[in-house]
């Protein structure tokens, strides 16, 4: 257990004063933890930071070049982020960086018109997240079904694995949509690089090999175990933790040892910025291809993405707080709030837009992190990375690069979705299908609003087409047919039910009973439905009984025709079908 608590903090007001350190300290998480920090969990948290940074160090080089920016801009997206969310988040697991969908939805944008269309939109979703926290709209997600999010990641992860094929051959030019990138790959499967390819294919064996080598050293670290075997199993966790470190170590080592010796098998990333970023205003203007654009001309680039680069971001943030919120509740604004200032303040230092990271995020769980602390750690040895280190990253190999993010997005498809939807619900596999599909030939942004519309259209269907059971009961007066729609209705399905009625409980002069039980509410077009069928009963010589329906749903169905109230009633059923037919005429019952 931490020995900081996380509080929980509830509304402690009372009608005639503000608790104004409850609301500090909801808005601002790290003054209700910090007091009560101990050394002991100091210690912990740079155990979990230092780890977590030799993941994001290579993750972000790597992130950055699948953006299109130069690999700079991806250490500089790790470090105002993670002191933001030290001070403002409430999930301690929660690591806040670039990620590989992020960095896929901001390419084009990059491709068009230069790396100041990354920063500006990392500026643009920040204000747009921060204010959605602050308007309480995160409900917006939840419009994005399981389906469709299963879709819209595995088809990125996709398309981010196939854009890195070409760095792993060692085949020259760009490629960054999943059609595009096969058909250059195919058409120039003669120019591939075997060393690259070697090293590359090398890597990915070695990234695997591992994390399961990890998973033996975890299961041997364990206290009935001797100290040899104890710290042989740590050791063999933390390099499976760092696993991406490891393997582009020894990609660099490899490359600088043949480069300074004269020999060049592989193509490197190349020269990076050196030193700190420079503390600036976002870019509300460029300037590419010598060639002025305005900022309304850099928000026209932009076209979907405005909407659904901070969308995804909020997506994605809240699902692995969530994940990893152990049972605890997550202040769903409060974490908008905290992502929204960490795009705000990093784009004021040429930063890429930043998210939750599962992948970070598991490290930094599995680390033994007790603080949002450990994330100025990470922010540590990114500055320092930058300080000392950028000359070194010119040696690592795009192939080392390339493998680090197909391992990575190997683990980003959601295989278990296929396997789900086909045990649960069928249909859903739908949705799923044409989002990812969309996604992969159509565009990403183009792909989760069709695969968000196909979705709607299947509610929209279910509303339009209830369930109803048709029975036929027997009462002293006579058969009665029972209908039951399965739940409320709304104004896609009033037609459907007055045409079910009409066509499957024909039967002259029996009245018709139309059971309100679990109608909780109706709208304008349901209640005028309902006086279309009454009449059309009447005409064809049946009568029409409204039973059990609840005072709202009376006041909308009165306000359609004063006339309509005569027909409601309530009691025992058995009494009211006796008085509706005085003379022992069958009666018809439509329950709902």
């Amino acid at each position: 257990m931490s020995n900081v608590a996380y509080i929980s903090l509830e509304n402690g007001t009372d009608s005639n004063s503000i608790n104004w350190k409850t609301i500090v300290n909801k808005r601002i998480p790290v003054t209700a933890w910090i007091p009560h920090y101990t050394l002991a969990t100091f210690f912990q948290d740079i155990v979990a930071g230092f780890t977590v940074g030799l993941t994001e160090i290579p993750q972000a080089i790597a992130y950055a070049i699948v953006a299109g920016l130069p690999p700079q801009y991806g250490l500089y997206s790790g470090l105002l982020d993670c002191i933001v969310y030290f001070i403002f988040g409430t999930c301690k697991d929660v690591n806040i960086g670039p990620t590989a969908i992020m960095a896929l939805m901001v390419q084009p944008h990059v491709e068009k018109l230069g790396p100041d269309m990354a920063v500006l939109i990392t500026f643009l979703s920040g204000a747009i997240i921060f204010v959605l926290g602050l308007l309480h709209l995160g409900f917006l997600v939840e419009f994005f079904s399981y389906p469709v999010i299963a879709g819209f990641t595995s088809a990125a992860a996709i398309q981010i694995g196939s854009s890195q094929i070409k760095s792993l051959l060692g085949i020259p030019g760009k490629a960054n949509e999943f059609l595009e990138a096969w058909i250059s790959v195919f058409k120039n499967i003669t120019h591939i690089s075997w060393w690259d390819s070697l090293l590359g294919v090398s890597t990915i064996i070695l990234l695997i090999l591992i994390k399961q080598v990890g998973r033996y050293g975890n299961r041997n670290s364990r206290p009935e175990f001797s100290t040899t075997r104890n710290i042989l199993g740590k050791v063999l966790w933390l390099c499976s933790i760092a696993r991406n470190a490891v393997v582009v170590i020894i990609g660099t080592l490899i490359a600088w040892i043949l480069y300074t010796n004269g020999i060049k098998p592989f193509k490197l990333t190349g020269n990076i910025g050196k030193g700190l970023p420079t503390i600036q205003l976002p870019p509300f203007s460029t300037v590419f291809n010598n060639q002025t654009y305005s900022f309304v001309d850099m928000i026209k680039q932009y076209e979907s993405s405005i909407a659904f680069v901070p969308l995804i971001a909020i997506l994605e943030h809240v699902a692995i707080a969530k994940s990893f919120a152990k049972g605890k509740t997550i202040d769903a604004t409060q974490e908008m709030i905290a992502l929204g200032l960490c795009n705000l303040s990093g784009s004021f230092i040429r930063s890429m837009p930043v998210t939750g990271s599962f992948t970070r995020t598991a490290v930094n769980n599995a680390s033994g992190v007790q603080t949002t602390l450990a994330g100025v750690v990470v922010t540590a040895m990114v500055l320092l990375a930058l300080g000392f280190l950028t000359a070194t990253f010119a040696f690592i190999p795009k192939a080392t690069l390339a493998a680090v993010v197909i391992c990575a997005m190997i683990h980003l498809i959601d295989y278990k979705a296929i396997i789900t939807l086909w045990r649960t619900k069928k249909m859903d596999l739908i949705p799923f299908i044409i989002t990812l599909l969309a996604s992969l030939l159509v565009g990403l942004e183009y792909g989760i609003l069709i695969g968000i519309c196909s979705n709607i259209l299947f509610v929209l269907h279910s509303s339009a087409r209830p369930s109803i059971e048709i029975e036929r009961e027997k009462f002293p007066q006579g058969d009665v047919f029972v209908v039951t729609p399965s739940r409320s209705l709304q104004f896609p399905s009033a037609e459907y039910l007055r045409e079910k009625v009409i066509q499957d409980c024909y039967d002259p002069k029996v009245t018709v009973v139309l059971n309100g039980k679990y109608i909780n509410n109706v709208d304008a077009t349901v209640a005028k439905n309902f006086k279309v069928l009454a009449d059309d009963l009447i005409l064809r010589e049946q009568n029409i009984i409204f039973w059990n329906f609840k005072m709202n749903v009376r006041n909308i169905c009165k306000g359609v025709d004063q006339k309509l109230v005569d027909f409601f009633k309530d009691g025992n059923l058995q009494d009211i079908i006796e008085a509706a037919a005085p003379n022992g005429v069958p009666t018809l019952m439509v329950r709902f």
